[in-house]
């Protein structure tokens, strides 16, 4: 029997996103397929190609763009990668050169935006690439690790109005967040506590822990030989701009997989009704699965229902 050609599984394709600064703002680059005229549908697209059988959606992603522009040594980064088409972008210097590998393409152009946009039809496919990436700005992060100074902050972001429903009811005080997480940053209990930086200015939280470490959790998710991580943007101006999804898609790849790499699998369990959350999670490659019931165990924490996402790490890092 002949091995199939292309994966089945999704996503069974990927796109990537391209662009570089200019004088007045970004560029992207659009690629014209040689059997396509000049106008219509997919005769003007962004480097797209489809997976491999068993290849992991981010390799396959990385030899696309490697295959029709030349670009093998960019770091894409996650847009959106729900359903059979995986958005990645990646952000190129303004003097990189384009060599156009294969055969499929025999011309390339860099665009604004909107013109790009023009050119690439339907309508739809430029508004899931181009467009969507336009909006999301370039920043600069990194993470450090979180100290008890940094304490008054956190309660801060945590009173915040757009994350209070979603972090103890709204009820944390500086006095329990010194009980609650004064041992995870002194290293006294298997959790690592970050502060989320964007051009060097604090706007979040992260931890991060192996399932089997905590044994309630543990027990309720079935996974303990998985990686979990919290996560809070606390500046609400940095809410709704798909900084969030970049931090924490940046945070797995950086933090989280060299901690623990040999966890089969990252989870993350926000509250059903946070679905700014489990949209983040999504546009990750996460899945929804389990439901868990949190009974009520204080005053900072009421009862909840949680949803365990799931992430297959050997599918979408290898």
């Amino acid at each position: 029997m002949t091995e199939p050609e292309f994966a089945s599984d999704d996503p069974t394709a990927s796109g990537v996103v391209v662009r570089r600064p200019a004088d007045s703002g970004w560029e992207y680059l659009v690629l014209h397929r040689a059997h396509e005229g000049p106008d219509g549908d997919w005769a003007w697209t962004v480097p797209t190609g489809r997976r491999r059988p068993t290849e992991p959606v981010l390799a396959g992603a990385r030899r696309e763009l490697a295959e029709e522009t030349g670009i093998d040594d960019g770091e894409p980064w996650a847009v959106d990668l729900a359903g059979w088409w995986a958005i990645w972008a990646v952000t190129v210097p303004p003097d990189v050169g384009i060599d156009l590998v294969d055969a499929e393409h025999d011309r390339f152009e860099w665009l604004p935006a909107e013109r790009a946009a023009e050119r690439i039809k339907p309508c739809s496919v430029a508004e899931q690439t181009v467009l969507k990436v336009d909006a999301i700005p370039e920043v600069d992060i990194d993470f450090r690790r979180m100290t008890r100074d940094d304490l008054p902050t956190y309660v801060d972001w945590q009173l915040a109005p757009h994350a209070r429903r979603w972090f103890h009811a709204g009820r944390m005080d500086l006095a329990e967040a010194e009980r609650r997480y004064g041992p995870r940053i002194d290293g006294d209990v298997p959790t690592r506590m970050w502060v989320a930086r964007v051009d060097g200015r604090d706007v979040g939280m992260v931890q991060d822990y192996r399932v089997g470490d905590h044994d309630e959790y543990a027990a309720k998710t079935g996974d303990p030989e998985a990686a979990a991580f919290d996560y809070l943007i606390g500046d609400p101006d940095l809410v709704g701009r798909g900084i969030g999804t970049r931090l924490v898609g940046q945070f797995l790849r950086e933090r989280l997989r060299p901690a623990y790499p040999d966890a089969p699998r990252f989870l993350a369990s926000p509250d059903y009704r946070n679905r700014a959350s489990l949209r983040l999670l999504d546009k990750l490659g996460f899945r929804q699965g389990l439901w868990i019931d949190e009974p009520a165990t204080s005053e900072y924490d009421p009862p909840e229902t949680e949803i365990v996402c799931t992430l297959d790490v050997a599918h979408w890092y290898g």
